[in-house]
C-alpha cells in the first residue's frame, strides 16, 4: 500500500513544467502512458497532482535537438546535441504535437482539466479544484519571421513565451548551463528578437526571460511594455550559475512588476553547482528568503521545472511540495506570503501580462 500523500496547505499554480515533451518523448520511445494514470515515470501525472494540491501551471512546449538528451543527469554543454539549432518548420511541428497532446489531454478530462486563454480562466479553474493549463512556448524556434505561427499558436491557447532556450536562435542568444558563470555572454536580441517582444505585447503573450542571457534581458526590459517574468529561475547570489539572475536583474523585475519562479533543479540551487539529489529544501528555502528580501512578497512564486530537471530527494516528484511548503513555514514565512508564493502571484502576473 502506497504512502498517503500529504496535500499542500494551498493550491499550486507552478510557472514551468515539462510534462507534454515527457509524455512526447515516452511515446516516441514506445513506452507510452496516460495522463491519468498514477505512474512512478517522471515528475507528474492528474492522480498524483490531484493528490498533491497541484492545481495547473505553465506547460510547457520544449522542441529538443535530441529527444534522448536525459536533463536530469550532468552533461558537457559543449558537447550536448540538444545545443544544435532547430529549424523553425521542424520545430512548429512538434509544438504542435505538443499542443494537441495538451489538447486531447483537456478533451479526456471529462471537464477536469482545461487549458484557460485568460487569467480569470486560471483563476476559475483553480477554484473548482480542476487543473489549469496555460500553454507556453520555451524557446521560439517554432515562429517564423513573419509571426503567423505565433498568431496561429495564440488562437490556440498559447499565452507565454520564452523567446529562447539555452542556444541561440534567430531571436536571441541563450545561456549555457554552466558554473561558475555570469549571465553576460554573448549579444543582445537580434532586429527579429526585438519584433517578438512586440507582437507579443500587442497580443497579450507573457514574455519569459528565463534562459535569456544578460543583454537580451536588458534589451527586452527597454522593449517591453508589460511587466519581466522569469519563470524558473533562482538567486545568481548563492548559486552562480548563468542560468540565474544577478542582483540588477531582480531589482528590474521588481521595478516591472514583474516575478520569479523558484526554480527546483538542484544545479540552480546549490552553491556548488552540483549535481545530486541529495540536496537539503533548505537551500531551496535560501532561494525563497533571498528574492523575498531582494523583491518583495509579490514577485516570488514557484517554477519548478518539474519532467526537466534533478529534484531534491526530498521533493521526488510532485508529490512533495507539501514537504516544500512545510520547510518555507518553519522560515517564518506567514500564510498570506506562503498563498502568494503558491499560486496568487501567478494569477497577478497573468492579469498583469495582458492588461
Amino acid at each position: 500500500m502506497q504512502n498517503e500523500t500529504i496535500k499542500s496547505p494551498f493550491p499550486v499554480f507552478d510557472g514551468h513544467n515539462d510534462t507534454l515533451l515527457k509524455l512526447e518523448i515516452e511515446a516516441i520511445r514506445g513506452t507510452e502512458r496516460s495522463f491519468f494514470d498514477r505512474s512512478d515515470n517522471g515528475h507528474l501525472d492528474f492522480v498524483r497532482a490531484q493528490e498533491a494540491g497541484f492545481a495547473g501551471g505553465l506547460f510547457a512546449m520544449f522542441v529538443p535537438s535530441n529527444p534522448q538528451q536525459d536533463f536530469s543527469r550532468p552533461f558537457n554543454p559543449k558537447d550536448a546535441v540538444n545545443f544544435q539549432a532547430v529549424p523553425q518548420k521542424l520545430a512548429f511541428d512538434f509544438t504542435m504535437r505538443l499542443l494537441e497532446r495538451a489538447e486531447g489531454i483537456a478533451a479526456d478530462s471529462n471537464g477536469a482539466v482545461v487549458i484557460c486563454r485568460t487569467p480569470e480562466e486560471n483563476l476559475s479553474a483553480i477554484e473548482n479544484d480542476q487543473l489549469a493549463i496555460s500553454l507556453h512556448i520555451e524557446g521560439a524556434e517554432a515562429i517564423d519571421p513573419q509571426f503567423y505561427a505565433l498568431e496561429d499558436l495564440h488562437k490556440r491557447g498559447l499565452r507565454s513565451l520564452g523567446l529562447v532556450w539555452s542556444r541561440e536562435n534567430a531571436f536571441g542568444y541563450g545561456v549555457p548551463m554552466a558554473h561558475p558563470s555570469s549571465p553576460d555572454i554573448g549579444p543582445g536580441l537580434t532586429g527579429a528578437g526585438r519584433d517578438l517582444v512586440r507582437a507579443c505585447n500587442r497580443l497579450g503573450i507573457m514574455l519569459d526571460l528565463s534562459h535569456l542571457n544578460e543583454k537580451g534581458f536588458w534589451d527586452v526590459a527597454r522593449i517591453t511594455e508589460r511587466p519581466i517574468v522569469a519563470s524558473h529561475s533562482n538567486a545568481h547570489s548563492i548559486c552562480a550559475s548563468s542560468r540565474n539572475l544577478t542582483d540588477k536583474q531582480l531589482d528590474a523585475i521588481k521595478e516591472s512588476g514583474g516575478l520569479v519562479g523558484i526554480n527546483f533543479h538542484v544545479a540552480f540551487l546549490r552553491p556548488d553547482g552540483g549535481f545530486s539529489r541529495d540536496t537539503s529544501l533548505e537551500v531551496l528555502a535560501d532561494h525563497a528568503a533571498y528574492l523575498l528580501d531582494r523583491m518583495g512578497e509579490d514577485c516570488v512564486a514557484l517554477g519548478s521545472d518539474f519532467d526537466g530537471c534533478m529534484l531534491p530527494g526530498d521533493i521526488g516528484d510532485v508529490t512533495g511540495l507539501a514537504r516544500l511548503m512545510e520547510v518555507l513555514d518553519a522560515r517564518g514565512f506567514s500564510s498570506q506570503v506562503l498563498e502568494k508564493i503558491a499560486f496568487r502571484n501567478w494569477m497577478a502576473a497573468l492579469e498583469r501580462a495582458v492588461a
